[in-house]
């Protein structure tokens, strides 16, 4: 499915009163589930995946429950968010140069990583100038939509 289509779907759930949405394709199933005004996203890329996807639906609201405390404590600057679910990259490859470091000036439009979703690499720009203060996620994690990845003062 194309990621265009996930972040317009996305977007869309979280707008409206629509608290679960469900979409099988070809290539496989996609499910946004809204609660408390976060927005999951699962996707399986098999019909036959998906039994694990219902199982796996509880177990994402539980870190997502346990990084809510640790949030105030990153809020020390301007956050920049995972704009989708995917695996974080500091570098273009494995043996290349991160893209940035802590206390890094970036300028807006910036590359500041990477996040592969579906075999796509999607390079993650800063929406704000200054300087990287934390870099949030380890290399070759996975992240969730809307997770903090950096913080630019």
């Amino acid at each position: 499915m194309d990621l265009r289509k996930l972040k317009t779907l996305i977007d869309l759930v979280s707008e409206s009163n629509v608290s679960e949405l469900e979409i099988t394709e070809a290539e496989g199933k996609v499910r946004i589930v809204k609660s408390g005004g976060n927005v999951v996203q699962q996707f399986v890329a098999a019909p036959m995946q998906a039994a694990p996807v219902q199982a796996a639906a509880p177990v994402a609201a539980a870190p997502a429950a346990a990084e809510a405390p640790a949030a105030p404590a990153a809020v020390a600057g301007h956050q920049v968010k995972s704009p989708m679910v995917g695996t974080f990259y500091r570098a273009s490859s494995p043996g290349a140069k991160a893209f940035v470091e802590v206390g890094a000036q970036v300028k807006e439009g910036e590359t500041l990583c990477i996040i592969e979703a579906m075999k796509i690499l999607n390079e993650i720009e800063a929406d704000k100038s200054g300087t990287v203060t934390r870099i949030l996620v380890d290399n070759g994690q996975a992240v969730e939509y809307g997770q903090p990845l950096f913080v630019i003062e």
